[in-house]
């Protein structure tokens, strides 16, 4: 899977605003539904919310890939936003996140959900590739380094 043909330039956010976990929610889910005429801001965000409360989808290594599933979408819709400051996402080793990689599937999509989120934590397991995309600040260079390594890891 490359996961790098769901995600544009319109979905990534170089420096979120955000200063905690549910602004950082709030913050891509406006710029996902912003950018996706067919999705609601309020569900989205629920549902997102929805899915962080079962139990974090922060990792490690300050990384967290909250995700959900949605009615209505045909596709899997990928959004990313980077925190230089880092924000307590409840994460596995304790230290605050800054790179933060949203994913929306259909609704019906289990196989094709679960191998985005192999993917992405595969691709953002790197240290190397991680420092690069915490020293870039466009949306440009980001895209960039996410498909060459996700091409890197086919």
């Amino acid at each position: 899977m490359k996961v790098s043909k769901f995600i544009t330039i319109e979905n990534i956010v170089p420096e979120l605003k955000a200063d905690n976990k549910t602004e950082v929610l709030k913050e891509l889910a406006g710029v996902i539904t912003s950018n996706s005429s067919n999705l609601n801001y309020q569900k989205t965000f629920e549902t997102l919310q929805e899915r962080e409360n079962l139990c974090s989808t922060a990792m490690d290594e300050g990384v967290a890939i909250p995700h959900c599933k949605l009615h209505g979408i045909s596709n899997i819709i990928i959004a990313f936003g980077k925190s230089s400051k880092g924000i307590d996402f409840d994460s596995l080793d304790n230290k605050t996140t800054s790179l933060f990689i949203m994913i929306l599937s259909p609704e019906n999509s289990s196989k094709k959900h679960i191998q985005a989120l192999a993917k992405i934590s595969n691709i953002f397991k790197t240290n190397n590739f991680r420092n690069n995309i915490l020293k870039s600040d466009n949306a440009e260079e980001i895209l960039e380094l996410i498909t060459e390594e996700d091409e890197s890891k086919e």
